[in-house]
């Protein structure tokens, strides 16, 4: 009987943490869609032309430096905790 418990709880863990991941991964897509929409419109300047606005450049420059590896990341994370969740079934 504590197996079966296990099991249950095991997975609503990982549905939560699927679901962080997925907000987190819409916030980070929200965020750089909107520092490409501010510096193409001319809200904010962007003198090298590298779609990251100047003021965010200073504090932020590392998270759209890294912006593949953490999109690769949290795609792979929310693949694999489906596939885990609700697809792969091992008891």
């Amino acid at each position: 009987m504590e197996y079966n418990k296990y099991i249950v709880y095991k997975n609503i863990l990982m549905k939560e943490i699927l679901y962080i991941l997925i907000v987190f991964a819409l916030f980070m897509s929200i965020v750089y869609a909107y520092a490409i929409y501010a510096t193409k419109n001319g809200m904010s300047n962007d003198e090298n032309n590298n779609l990251i606005p100047d003021s965010w450049e200073r504090f932020f420059k590392w998270i759209f430096q890294a912006k593949v590896f953490i999109m690769f990341g949290l795609g792979f994370s929310i693949g694999f905790l489906i596939c885990k969740i609700y697809f792969i079934t091992f008891h």
